[in-house]
């Protein structure tokens, strides 16, 4: 042991010592200014370790055992071989272990050493005070009476009438308070008999345990375990609840997560649902070394109220959702997707949790695949399973059992030469049809191409030819031949040049850039392929990423006559300084030569000799702000045929949100306003809202209105939300999230609004370090 000469005076040993929090608890405007710029605006404060009371004491590496006492006093007596005595600012040290004291006891035959207090002992990541302690020298453990403590990671603070530091990370604490609230500010705590917090294993554990709010008890748990950094524990997560009207009433749940393993675990939420009885649902997650499975299960054993509006029903209800991506090296993959329901109504009626939408087909997929720069695989086994009654046979989608595609590209010279191909075998049930509606079948296509890329600093030309070859092999074909094919040559010409000026604007230096492009694209396609089944054809919607697709369709069914050319013109606004593009214009047309003959029963032929004018608008002015514009004119009609503008704003911290969206088709006879915002009211309390109308249904489809309010502890949202179904009746939910920091949160409010607003996944991140299982 080695003692050293003390400077500094005495403590008061009368005096009202701070507690562990008070300690290292700095207001807003007492913290760096880089730790200020990260604290949320409704946290008045903030923790900074600032070393042992009465001065910084150097800190020797954690795990040496056989470290020496360190220790100093204003005065110190000593009897040989029996006891050392120290009074007067005294400190102690050893290893990690740091003490400081009024006066101490060292017995040099047991290791044991006696501080009386004020005391003080700081650790890597806590921070312990009390009215006395005992500490031994051998083992390391460390008892204080009338305790006070600080965990710095999670801001977890408490007080015990003891506690015992019983290794390097475990702490025991008995009748004992932990919150995460800021010193004076108890609007939740956690009160309990015993508690042990394990920080090597990042939970605590505890037992007769009150949750009291505002120090009144809300709730109470004969034993609780809960985390205390983010790491994954087993045990309740905190309720979840809420309301609807969408065929029931209120609803309660109670999940449980099981940490089953460092590579799998699950959660299991029973729930009760007014008016339709006990629902469980299960997610299990497995990693291995190629990737992640998800599976999630619904189960309702007698919904009550499904009974009562479908007789004869037995109310025996479930779902089932099952995804898995690996990655097995070398560019190959693999992945499959699986979910089933047990009827039309499930998703509406108790999907809560399963990452299922409202759909009418349910899709099961799986393959393997391989990429790398210059080719591409993919195969794969493609089914559905619909679940609207109403859709009738011939509108249900084919099964591909399988599909197979390849494309690669190789570099011939100055030529580049390159292949698409693909297989399919289409299947469906086809008992119930007729005609070409009966057909199944198998369908080759590979559209071989040779071009001649050549590319500058301040333009591109790429001239090609290939031919687009199809071939069937087809079951149940009434036509004639059930084995046919197709061969379609093409030649495409895609040319651009760079233009570009350096300018400014407010002082702020800026490259402009003016990109013409024109496209020429010739397809010698049969005009009459209405004897061909549609298996996967599509007519693409046109805007302008589309005037440079030489075929209008999708799918492999149908190849579109072309002979036309694309005139478009790009111009781009780069800020100089950050390299941001501030602005994006864009306008194209097509000129047609021929008219198009081709056509998917009737649609996609044409004989019109332009397109409508096709633009888009981007603006970003400010980092924060971002507006989108695209649609289409025509000329022909003087009318707008389809538009769609939004408006995204959000300030620095995202406390402010704003979002205004404009959508209009004429074909589609669709024309809906959506406007949504993140406001606050004061520093703790903001506005949620999100109103979408539908202009051609003269009516509202959707809204969301709510509040949340923030302090640096705990969090509330409450929700009312609005949904149109698909029978265009307006349902009705009220939904809630209560959320104690270091605890978790409850309720699903959240989800709700992220899918909303856009940017509000982004604030929930940044508003504080959510702890979760």
């Amino acid at each position: 042991m080695a003692l050293a000469p003390a400077a500094g005076l005495a403590q008061d040993a009368g005096k009202q010592a701070p507690s562990a929090a008070e300690i290292d608890w700095r207001p807003r405007s007492q913290l760096p200014a880089e730790v200020q710029a990260g604290l949320p605006v409704f946290c008045d404060g903030g923790y900074l370790p600032s070393g042992t009371a009465g001065g910084a004491m150097p800190v020797l590496p954690a795990g040496e055992t056989e470290a020496p006492l360190e220790a100093s006093a204003l005065s110190a007596r000593y009897e040989l071989d029996a006891e050392l005595y120290l009074q007067g600012d005294v400190r102690l040290r050893q290893g990690s272990f740091q003490a400081s004291g009024s006066e101490a006891r060292y017995d040099t035959r047991s290791g044991s050493l006696n501080l009386q207090g004020p005391l003080v002992s700081r650790g890597e990541g806590f921070l312990l005070t009390g009215k006395d302690a005992r500490y031994s020298t051998e083992s390391g453990q460390l008892d204080i009476n009338t305790a006070t403590f600080l965990l710095h990671e999670s801001e977890m603070r408490g007080e015990a009438s003891s506690l015992s530091r019983i290794g390097e990370n475990q702490v025991l604490i008995t009748d004992g308070l932990l919150t995460t609230c800021g010193p004076g500010q108890n609007d939740w705590a956690i009160v309990a008999s015993d508690i042990e917090l394990d920080q090597a294993e990042g939970f605590g554990t505890a037992r007769h345990v009150r949750l009291e709010v505002l120090d009144a008890p809300v709730f109470y748990w004969p034993y609780i375990s809960f985390p205390i950094d983010d790491r994954r524990k087993t045990g309740f997560l905190y309720p979840q609840f809420g309301s609807s009207n969408a065929g029931g009433g209120a609803f309660l749940a109670l999940p449980y997560y099981l940490n089953l393993a460092p590579h799998y675990d699950a959660t299991l939420t029973p729930q009760y649902i007014q008016g339709r009885g006990l629902f469980t649902e299960l997610e299990g997650r497995y990693l291995s070394r190629f990737g992640e499975s998800v599976l999630q299960l619904g189960y309702i054993d007698d919904d009550s109220y499904y009974k009562d509006e479908n007789p004869g029903a037995d109310g025996q209800r479930w779902a089932l959702d099952l995804s898995t991506r690996a990655a097995f090296g070398g560019g190959w993959s693999g992945y499959g997707d699986f979910s089933v329901v047990s009827d039309e109504d499930y998703l509406s009626d108790l999907n809560r949790s399963l990452e299922l939408d409202q759909a009418t087909h349910l899709q099961r997929r799986g393959g393997v695949r391989y990429s790398d720069q210059n080719q591409y695989f993919d195969a794969y086994l493609n089914g559905y399973q619909t679940i609207a009654e109403r859709i009738a046979d011939v509108n249900k989608p084919y099964n591909l059992l399988p599909e197979v595609l390849y494309a690669g590209t190789t570099e011939v010279g100055a030529f580049e030469a390159g292949i698409e191909s693909q297989y399919s075998w289409f299947y469906r049930d086809n008992e119930n049809l007729t005609g070409l509606n009966r057909a199944n079948g198998q369908r080759v296509r590979a559209i071989p191409e040779l071009a001649l890329p050549m590319r500058a600093l301040w333009g591109f030309s790429r001239p090609s030819v290939s031919l687009d070859y199809t071939r069937y092999d087809l079951e149940d074909y009434t036509l004639g031949n059930s084995s046919f094919d197709r061969t379609v040559p093409v030649f495409e010409w895609d040319n651009g040049l760079y233009f570009d000026r350096r300018s400014s604007l407010f002082d702020i230096p800026y490259n402009q850039t003016l990109e013409p492009r024109l496209y020429y694209a010739w397809a010698d396609a049969k005009a009459d392929q209405n004897d061909i089944p549609d298996f996967d054809a599509g007519l693409k919607s046109f805007r302008f990423d589309e005037l440079f697709q030489r075929d209008r369709f999708i799918g492999g069914d149908r190849v579109g006559d072309a002979n036309q050319l694309t005139v478009a013109l790009t111009s781009r606004f780069n800020d100089l300084l950050t390299g941001a593009e501030r602005a994006r214009v864009s306008i194209g047309q097509v000129r047609y030569f021929d008219d198009r003959e081709v056509s998917l029963f009737g649609q996609g032929a044409s004989d019109r000799s332009n397109s409508p004018l096709a633009g888009e608008l981007v603006l970003n002015p400010v980092d924060n702000l971002e507006i989108r514009s695209s649609g289409l004119w025509d000329y022909d009609t003087q009318r707008t045929e389809e538009g769609r503008s939004q408006l995204i704003f959000h300030s620095e911290d995202y406390r402010y949100l704003a979002t205004l969206g404009h959508t209009y088709s004429r074909p589609d006879d669709i024309e809906q306003t959506d406007v949504g915002a993140v406001l606050p009211v004061t520093n703790r309390v903001s506005a949620i809202g999100r109103w979408v109308w539908d202009s051609k249904l003269d009516r509202t489809a959707g809204t969301l209105a709510g509040l949340e309010y923030n302090n640096c502890c705990w969090s509330v949202q409450v929700v009312h939300q609005n949904y149109l179904t698909e029978d265009e009746e307006l349902d009705a939910r009220l939904l809630f999230r209560i959320e104690l920091k270091g605890l978790g949160g409850s309720g699903g409010a959240s989800d709700s609004i992220a899918d909303a607003i856009y940017g509000y996944d982004e604030r929930e991140r940044r508003r504080f370090g959510t702890q979760r299982r």
